[in-house]
């Protein structure tokens, strides 16, 4: 049995030895991340900045592994470092934003994302937005964003949001309404994998 583990430990250490490029450290990275593997993510992200330090790519990987860790600051940084370098990176700003919001940091998150709706809407953005809104008690303003998601993106999470927001505005025949829409099995549960507000 010790053979067999040194064997595969081998192995592994070979696979890992055989990643010439930042490029396939971030697919590597990427699987650990998936399957709930955080730390060993950040280390193979580690691996692809310093093999290439210009690769936005890694930084924004490694900020959403951060992020997923509760490592808030050092996402923000790794977020700050990929707009500042390539500021057209649309996916970054809402992910940016969450970090911003996580820390409590909501009207700074809300400018992000009011920059990244002029810049480049999209139910993501309008979705992070809505769940910013909420936070800052502006359930009107909360309820159209999500309502904007809706129509391009309908989902659980984002009618579970809305629901929310109409409760909280006052509004319980539309939250119920919601959370009734939202047990559909014909919808899917989840906007996308990088919703982190709500």
């Amino acid at each position: 049995m010790t053979r067999i583990l040194v064997l595969m430990g081998c192995i592994c250490l070979a696979a890992c030895a055989s990643l010439k490029t930042s490029s396939e450290y971030i697919t590597r990275g990427n699987g650990y991340l998936q399957d709930g593997k955080k730390q060993q993510a950040i280390a193979a992200y580690n691996k692809a900045v310093s093999l290439n330090p210009q690769n936005t790519e890694a930084y924004e990987a490694r900020g959403a592994a951060y992020f997923y860790n509760g490592q808030y600051q050092l996402a923000q940084a790794d977020f700050e470092r990929v707009l500042k370098d390539n500021p057209y990176r649309f996916s970054v700003y809402t992910a940016y934003a969450s970090v911003l919001a996580a820390q409590g940091n909501f009207k700074d998150a809300l400018q992000v994302l009011d920059l990244a709706v002029r810049l480049h809407p999209s139910a993501e953005t309008y979705f992070a937005r809505g769940g910013v809104y909420y936070m800052l008690g502006k359930y009107d303003l909360a309820v159209a964003d999500y309502t904007t998601t809706l129509q391009t993106r309908r989902s659980a999470d984002v009618l579970n949001a809305r629901g929310a927001a109409y409760q909280m505005w006052g509004k319980p025949q539309q939250a119920q309404q919601d959370f009734e829409a939202a047990k559909s099995p014909e919808i899917p549960q989840h906007i996308n994998a990088y919703a982190f507000l709500n």
